[in-house]
């Protein structure tokens, strides 16, 4: 595999879990603490944890600490672009795949 899309993976791999995404949204343009964002979502608290570290290792949060709280937020906002966007492909392949002639994805089973 070529290094260049190493990032990409790390970046795709971090996206591929719903609660992840969740999460993400979740913290949107603003910073929120564990337990703004375990309120908000519904998640339990050890989950919330264990995802925010391995969106932090992934370099789309990042950290704030104060007192005895941390407060995370995206590392770069146009992260909300690139979700949207891939939510509006998506939506638009799959309206494609509904009026194609089969109604299903040529290359499946």
């Amino acid at each position: 595999m070529e290094w260049r899309y190493k990032p990409l993976e790390i970046l795709f791999r971090a996206f591929a879990d719903a609660n992840r995404l969740l999460i993400i949204t979740t913290i949107g343009e603003d910073e929120k603490s564990v337990s703004q964002i375990v309120e908000a979502t519904g998640l339990s608290q050890p989950l919330v944890s264990h995802h925010l570290k391995l969106l932090k290792n992934s370099l789309i949060l990042k950290t704030r600490r104060e007192g005895l709280f941390v407060y995370y937020s995206l590392s770069d906002k146009s992260i909300l672009k690139i979700l949207k966007e891939s939510n509006d492909f998506i939506e638009d392949f799959a309206r494609a795949l509904k009026d194609s002639p089969t109604g299903s994805f040529p290359w499946c089973c």
